[in-house]
């Protein structure tokens, strides 16, 4: 396969890193849990966790057992708040999803945690903006 399917499979996998998943094994067992961390052979950390009977903080699953994973929270929708964000600083918007963000004006970073680097009146309106759209949601 083409070494481009893999990257990007890999971005997809990184994405939801820090998410609520749940975790379907091949022996049935399901775990809802925050995914904390991801390697290659698809081993899991899920910390917070539901299932299986049983509630515990941690818990690793061996990739060999990993038969699905589901995102069961919703993920943050930077196109529509980047096409927000175009209606105020119309064409001085990149979106990035390499990195899950924004970039306004080539020095204000916004992710789906608000405004992460740059300051100033622009970067105030940023984050009124970004506050409007999260208080809608």
């Amino acid at each position: 396969m083409s070494s481009v399917v893999f990257r990007r499979f890999g971005e997809e996998m990184v994405s939801i890193v820090g998410k609520r998943v749940e975790i379907e094994t091949s022996e049935g067992r399901k775990y809802q849990g925050n995914l904390r961390g991801i390697d290659e052979r698809l081993d899991l950390i899920l910390d917070d966790v539901f299932g299986a009977g049983e509630n515990v903080f941690k818990v690793v699953i061996n990739g060999n057992f990993v038969k699905e994973i589901r995102l069961v929270e919703q993920p943050f929708n930077l196109k529509a708040l980047s096409e927000r964000l175009n209606r105020v600083f119309p064409g001085l918007i990149k979106v990035r999803e390499d990195i899950a963000a924004i970039i306004v004006m080539d020095k204000i970073k916004v992710t789906e945690h608000g405004v992460v680097e740059g300051g100033g009146l622009a970067a105030d309106r940023v984050r009124a903006v970004y506050n409007e759209f999260i208080k809608e949601k």
